[in-house]
């Protein structure tokens, strides 16, 4: 990471994150019953986990609904959903503005064409291993993991360090020291 990034890392307050291809691995598997079926991975849910106990916000901003989505920001104490969003640039400044935070102080984990917009307009816009080129192009941090498969929480621990808050967040959650 160079010295930009992690200048702009030290500075979030709140993480927002598209689903789709950042939190999972962009597939959709619908059953007999028309039940939608994502699949989350573990370690992006622990990385949220130990950035809402150092207290920086999460929220989830997407394209579409899913009750598999909701139930897993349930799981995981996310109560800032906003799903079935057609412009999720339009809604930055409420966001903030609930969730106590400036653009500036916010980033955004991102994947497809969909979240450039929401992008341009965030402090700190970050891509996963396997996002679209236009994203990737936009993002001042681009993970080495690919979405689903623990981009997420590469992100998560990457603000931790850079606001020096991953040794008292491992202490605090797991009371382990490093």
């Amino acid at each position: 990471m160079n010295t930009l990034e992690n200048q702009t890392l030290k500075t979030v307050k709140l993480l927002l994150l598209d689903v789709d291809g950042v939190l999972t691995r962009g597939e959709i598997i619908y059953g007999d019953d028309a039940a939608e079926i994502k699949i989350f991975n573990v370690r992006d849910g622990l990385g949220l986990r130990l950035l809402m106990a150092a207290g920086i916000g999460v929220g989830i901003v997407t394209g579409r609904r899913s009750r598999a989505l909701s139930h897993r920001c349930a799981n995981l104490g996310i109560t800032h959903l906003y799903d079935a969003v057609s412009d999720k640039a339009a809604l930055l400044e409420r966001i903030c503005r609930e969730m106590r935070a400036s653009p500036a102080e916010t980033a955004f984990i991102a994947d497809d064409l969909p979240d450039v917009a929401l992008m341009s307009r965030v402090g700190t816009p970050i891509a996963v291993a396997d996002a679209h080129e236009l994203v990737k192009a936009r993002a001042l941090y681009q993970t080495r993991a690919r979405g689903g498969a623990g981009a997420v929480r590469e992100a998560c621990e990457a603000i931790l360090k850079a606001r020096g808050l991953w040794a008292q967040t491992l202490k605090q959650v797991f009371d382990l020291e490093i």
